[in-house]
């Protein structure tokens, strides 16, 4: 059994599960909750960063991060499942790598408002951040909008960055990206484990 060290509200360990539901191997993997903030957590000796989500394999040795785990859930699955071959590997990982940007880039204002009293915030800082996760919904808004036959993990990361703007930042990119919206929405209708993953405000 593997074991997944997340927390629910993680985009990016919600990235991992959905990746595995969709490969057939939930049933293969225990969810264990971890606190990054918890000094006594085991999860600081399973990653030496301290985040997550960390994958333990049956060997004991640990995976991390997002990336390098759903390569190898891809690779138990039999390879080219999520992430394709060939030349059309790169446009994937490079859809990937711009919601992974988005999560990072809304993780870092969440983390603002959540370390940070209000006198104390830098609104420069939250700018800066802010601009980043507009100009990738646009970008993804003119590119990346048209739902393809088989789901890769550009799809997944992609969704699981517009639940997190859903979740954290109160949907507000609804108000402005309307081929976004009909794109998460036809993904969630393909994808049961989206809405079994999503967890409350």
């Amino acid at each position: 059994m593997l074991t997944l060290r997340t927390s629910p509200a993680s985009p990016f360990g919600r990235k991992v599960k959905i990746a595995a539901s969709l490969l057939g191997l939930s049933d293969r993997i225990e969810i264990v909750p971890a606190d990054t903030t918890d000094p006594a957590d085991s999860l600081r000796r399973q990653n030496p960063l301290g985040k997550i989500p960390a994958l333990i394999l049956e060997n004991g040795e640990v995976l991390y991060d997002s990336r390098v785990i759903v390569e190898y859930l891809d690779h138990l699955a039999g390879g080219g499942k999520i992430l394709p071959s060939g030349g059309e590997r790169f446009p994937v990982l490079r859809q990937q790598a711009l919601a992974d940007g988005i999560m990072d880039a809304a993780l870092l204002q969440v983390y603002e408002g959540r370390f940070r009293t209000p006198d104390r915030h830098e609104p420069k800082w939250l700018e800066l951040q802010a601009g980043k996760v507009e100009r990738a919904l646009a970008y993804a808004e003119e590119h990346l909008s048209t739902p393809a036959a088989a789901l890769h993990i550009g799809h997944i990361a992609l969704a699981c960055a517009l639940g997190y703007l859903d979740l954290r930042m109160g949907g507000e990119w609804r108000k402005t990206h309307p081929k976004l919206v009909a794109w998460l929405a036809d993904f969630e209708a393909r994808v049961p484990a989206f809405a079994k993953t999503r967890v409350a405000a």
